[in-house]
C-alpha cells in the first residue's frame, strides 16, 4: 500500500482520511485545479503533471508560496517557535497580536503555522475586521511538521498558487484540466452553520452559484468538475444533473465518541456526458 502524505497544517474538513475513495472519483487529466485548496491533502496524494491551487485565504496562499520557494529558511524560522516556553497561553496571545499587527508576508507565514498547531482544534478563523481570533489550544507538545513541509515544497514545484475566489479559479481552466471543488459544506441543519471559516462564510446562494458554474464549465467547455459535500437532500437538489456517488466518512461532530456518526459524503461529477443525458 502506498503511504499517504499528510498535510503540514491541521484543517477543518481536511480530506486526508478520504483520499483513496475520493481519488477514485477524480477524472484523468494533465492538471488538477482546486479552487478551495485548504490544507492540500488531495494535491499531495494525487498524481497530475501540474496543479493550479487556489483559495481566498490570503495567509494560506502566502504561506504556500513561501514554502514552495524557501523551504529551509521557512523551516528554520518556524521551528524556533516550537519550543516549550512558546507552548503557553500568554506567549500564544502575544504572537496572535503580532500576527494581526504585521503585514510582513514571511512573519505572517511563520506565525500562521505556530497558531495552526498551538491554537484550538487547528481552526482558522477571523473576525469581521480580518483579525485572527482562534483561542489557545492547550496541547501537551505541538508537533512541528518538518518532514511534511519538505514534502509539500517538493511537490509544489509543479504547482501554481493563487489567492482568488472559486469563480476566477474555474475561469482559469483550460483543455486537459480537471477541477475538484471542496467548498465549505452545506449545514446539516439550519442551526449547524459552522461554515464561516473565512470572512462572511459560504452561503446557500454561494453553494448554488458554485453548482451552476460547475455545470456550465462541464457542458460548455468540456472540463470535468467534481464537487464534494454532505450527502443531504439539499445538496442532491443543488447538484441536479451531476452523476452522484457516495463515500462514507467518520466525522468528528461531537466531543463524545458516541456522537461521532458517519455522514455520507456526496461526490457530484459534472462532465461532458451531462449534456447528452440531460437534454
Amino acid at each position: 500500500m502506498i503511504k499517504k502524505q499528510r498535510a503540514f497544517l491541521k484543517w477543518a474538513g481536511g480530506k486526508f482520511k478520504l483520499i483513496e475513495a475520493l481519488s477514485a472519483h477524480l477524472p484523468q487529466g494533465d492538471r488538477l485545479v482546486e479552487p478551495f485548496v485548504g490544507a492540500g491533502s488531495v494535491f499531495l496524494n494525487t498524481h497530475y503533471d501540474r496543479y493550479l491551487l487556489c483559495d481566498i485565504n490570503h495567509d494560506l496562499i502566502n504561506l504556500y508560496k513561501i514554502v514552495q520557494k524557501e523551504p529551509e529558511k521557512y523551516i528554520k524560522a518556524a521551528k524556533a517557535l516550537f519550543v516549550p516556553e512558546m507552548n503557553d497561553k500568554e506567549a500564544y496571545y502575544k504572537i496572535r497580536i503580532e500576527f494581526n499587527a504585521t503585514k510582513d508576508p514571511f512573519k505572517r507565514s511563520v506565525y500562521f503555522l505556530y497558531m495552526n498547531r498551538h491554537g484550538f482544534n487547528g481552526l482558522c478563523r477571523y473576525n469581521r475586521k480580518g483579525g485572527f481570533n482562534v483561542p489557545f489550544g492547550s496541547y501537551k507538545k505541538p508537533y512541528f511538521p518538518e518532514k511534511e513541509i519538505r514534502a509539500f515544497s517538493e511537490k509544489a514545484q509543479n504547482a501554481e498558487f493563487h489567492c482568488i475566489g472559486y469563480e476566477q479559479a474555474i475561469d482559469m481552466t483550460k483543455a486537459g484540466d480537471v477541477v475538484y471543488c471542496d467548498p465549505p459544506y452545506a449545514p446539516l441543519s439550519s442551526t449547524a452553520s459552522f461554515t464561516t471559516y473565512v470572512g462572511s462564510g459560504f452561503s446557500l446562494d454561494d453553494q448554488a452559484l458554485l453548482a451552476r458554474h460547475a455545470r456550465h464549465t462541464a457542458i460548455e467547455r468540456g472540463i470535468p468538475v467534481l464537487i464534494s459535500n454532505h450527502d443531504i437532500p439539499l445538496t442532491r437538489e443543488l447538484y441536479h444533473g451531476a452523476r452522484f456517488d457516495t463515500i462514507q466518512v467518520q466525522r468528528n461532530i461531537s466531543q463524545k465518541g458516541s456522537g461521532r456518526k458517519k455522514v455520507d459524503e456526496l461526490m457530484a461529477l459534472y462532465d461532458d456526458s451531462y449534456h447528452s443525458e440531460n437534454d
